[in-house]
């Protein structure tokens, strides 16, 4: 198919969208959308996939890889044993790693976040296994749990052999859907990396026995100043997994994840991003429901407190991809009247059930708000004496 017919084609699909409305997801053949031949755009919030194309076939990932890299750097930084200000030492190993590289010496020291900008920036092959070894004491023992983090994410096409996506072992592979899934992981639970990854150019500082010398970061993901909204994240090539990206944009309160593998040039694999991300922004519209307001209270038995509060365990979203109202959206609430205690704080106590045109789309769980243990004697006890005092001042009360 020559370049003028697809993009008609592109152009026809688009158009019959929009007449017709959106399928729950568009499924594509050959020469449709985009050139590569794996790639998938998914909303991030819902992770609804709203366009695929082979998008669960093993394939190479390149230095798409760090992306678990850096998650893994996230979750170090949140649980507290890692912080932006350490400082991370250069091994004479993680310096020979080659390839993209921000050519970080032995015994070279740089900060938590320099690193951070290195790896996501420049794809510092090197920086990414300075940091492996910081976290985890080796690479090996490094890449053992991203193994471990991928399983957990339901990533069934993916396992990884380095943390940088330097070998060409067959054992070390992903599918553009698990890129999507690791993406998402990661902007979501840590939309942090985002300042980082938007940065088109930065310089760090080298401070070796050489001396200091400045040298310029260039973000490898052109689309970060080429398209509206674009915010990441991480691209990647090597001769045999030719050329990958994850691009991350954001629009209307709308954040997109289209992923691109195994395209046979960098302009294809900005182009196809680029095409999903303008396909996805012109069809869908998200439907957000904050649940600031408690949806009311829970009798507790046998407990320390007559009653508790409870709220929504989480924010409700749904991606609409049919053109549908969604201020027709109506939310039921199902909540326990009574609760026997003990309670832990974020239990289930219920649940929002959401609905569209009479069908159900979603629902969201209602959790306790805090821990109630159950009462003892000394409680009730305490909770007499009170009930007696209280009336005594209001007899006196009275009296006067």
């Amino acid at each position: 198919m020559g370049r003028k017919a697809a993009v008609l084609l592109s152009w026809v699909l688009i158009f019959s969208v929009w007449l017709t409305g959106f399928p729950e997801r568009i499924l594509a053949e050959e020469g449709e959308l985009i050139t590569a031949p794996h790639g998938v755009l998914m909303e991030a919030s819902t992770g609804k996939i709203i366009y695929e194309k082979d998008m669960d076939t093993r394939v190479k990932p390149a230095s798409i890889t760090k992306i678990m890299t850096l998650l893994l750097i996230f979750d170090e930084l949140e649980k507290g044993n890692l912080h932006m200000e350490d400082q991370v030492v250069t091994s004479a190993y993680a310096k020979s790693m080659g390839g993209s590289q921000v050519f970080l010496e032995e015994g070279e020291k740089q900060s938590v976040e320099t690193m951070i900008k290195c790896i996501v920036i420049a794809s510092g092959n090197d920086a990414s296994v300075a940091m492996a070894e910081h976290i985890a004491g080796s690479e090996s023992e490094f890449v053992k749990r991203m193994n471990e983090r991928a399983a957990g994410l339901g990533m069934e096409n993916t396992h990884f052999e380095d943390c940088c996506g330097l070998t060409e072992s067959d054992n070390h592979y992903t599918s553009a859907h698990d890129v999507a899934k690791m993406s998402r992981e990661l902007v979501t639970k840590y939309p942090k990396i985002l300042e980082y990854s938007s940065v088109w150019m930065e310089n760090i500082t080298h401070v070796t026995y050489k001396g200091s010398s400045e040298f310029g970061l260039t973000n490898t993901n052109k689309l970060v100043r080429s398209y509206d909204g674009c915010v990441g994240l991480k691209t990647g090539s090597t001769s045999v997994a030719k050329y990958c990206v994850s691009a991350v944009a954001r629009r209307n309160g709308i954040t997109l994840i289209s992923v691109v593998m195994t395209a046979p040039d960098y302009k294809v694999r900005f182009k196809d991003a680029a095409a999903m991300l303008n396909l996805g922004f012109g069809s869908c519209k998200l439907y957000t429901d904050e649940n600031t307001k408690s949806p009311g209270t829970v009798q507790i038995k046998g407990g320390v407190l007559e009653e508790i509060s409870c709220s929504y365990k989480e924010k409700f979203c749904y991606l609409d991809t049919k053109g549908a109202n969604t201020d027709s959206i109506q939310k039921k609430i199902h909540m326990k009247k009574t609760a026997e205690a003990p309670v832990k704080k974020g239990e289930k106590a219920g649940r929002a059930d959401y609905y569209l045109d009479g069908k159900k789309i979603g629902s969201v769980d209602l959790v306790f708000d805090r821990n109630v243990k159950k009462a003892k004697y000394r409680d009730y006890l305490e909770k007499i004496c009170k009930i007696f005092l209280q009336g005594r001042e209001k007899n006196i009360s009275e009296k006067k």
